[in-house]
């Protein structure tokens, strides 16, 4: 029985998906075709839907390892360079290769993978980060960094020991219970408005 409830979940998801995707066909014939090798406008594939559907999130695949250790084992703070959007408001933002470029014109210039982004910014070209946290559209969460920086909450209560890390992972699980207990702990505001809209 204990089996029976997850495998009724997954078969009733996937009559439903069907029965939209029959729905999105119809709609779709006399809509611009999106291409080929395209299953619908908005995903690239059945599994794709699915995952979503599920909440299933992808490993994100970033353009090469970054070494957060060896920055921060020079002084550098995350809030400094990198992700000096997250003082100011709701996201952290991703380093252009223009931020990187900033130091690495004149550090570490003879490293293989300077050269190489060296070579890339003269291209035009930036860096394809993929974001590692978020929240998906439907749980209608507005997170915002700031409040947080301006209270003091140390990066690695939600994002870990990103420190020690080359490649950035999910380390923290921010699920509801995870945010609404650290808001009793430290008395912030604990009302559904304060992070859902």
């Amino acid at each position: 029985m204990r089996h029976a409830v997850p495998a009724v979940a997954a078969v009733f998801a996937c009559s439903l998906i069907v029965a939209g995707c029959e729905a999105s066909r119809k709609d779709m014939a006399a809509s611009p075709s999106p291409g080929p090798g395209v299953y619908t406008v908005a995903r690239a594939s059945i599994g794709e839907a699915v995952n979503d559907f599920l909440g299933v999130r992808p490993k994100p695949v970033q353009p090469f390892e970054f070494p957060h250790k060896t920055h921060i084992e020079k002084g550098l703070k995350c809030t400094e360079y990198c992700h000096e959007p997250v003082e100011k408001g709701p996201v952290a933002g991703l380093p252009s290769i223009n931020i990187c470029m900033t130091c690495h014109s004149a550090i570490a210039t003879d490293r293989p993978l300077i050269k190489q982004m060296a070579a890339q910014q003269e291209k035009g070209l930036d860096f394809a980060w993929q974001r590692v946290y978020g929240y998906p559209h439907q749980s209608h969460v507005r997170f915002n960094h700031a409040p947080h920086i301006r209270a003091n909450v140390e990066c690695s209560t939600c994002h870990g020991d990103i420190a020690n890390q080359t490649v950035a992972q999910r380390n923290v699980n921010l699920h509801m219970g995870f945010c609404v207990s650290c808001h009793r702990e430290k008395s912030a505001p604990n009302e559904c408005v304060t992070c859902h809209f």
